[in-house]
């Protein structure tokens, strides 16, 4: 399981009780499926699930899908 590091949230200001958010961290992978294309879906696994990102455009963020969802995705994307 990969080992969390909590932050204040700089919006908490002085106060002790506040938000804490933590960084995860992804490793991006092209899929298999990609071949020799440049420009493709990337994916990375989270404790959470699964997030995927535009390969032309890392820095534009990513999108996170629960277990649930990534688990129904790839059974409907495998079954075609």
């Amino acid at each position: 399981m990969t080992k969390l590091d909590f932050r204040k949230s700089s919006y908490s200001g002085a106060g002790q009780n506040c938000v804490e958010v933590a960084h995860i961290p992804a490793h991006f992978h092209k899929s298999s499926y990609s071949g020799a294309r440049e420009n493709c879906v990337e994916v990375a696994e989270l404790p959470c699930g699964a997030a995927i990102r535009d390969s032309k455009h890392p820095d534009a963020g990513h999108l996170p899908f629960s277990v649930t969802e990534w688990t129904g995705f790839l059974a409907t994307a495998l079954s075609r």
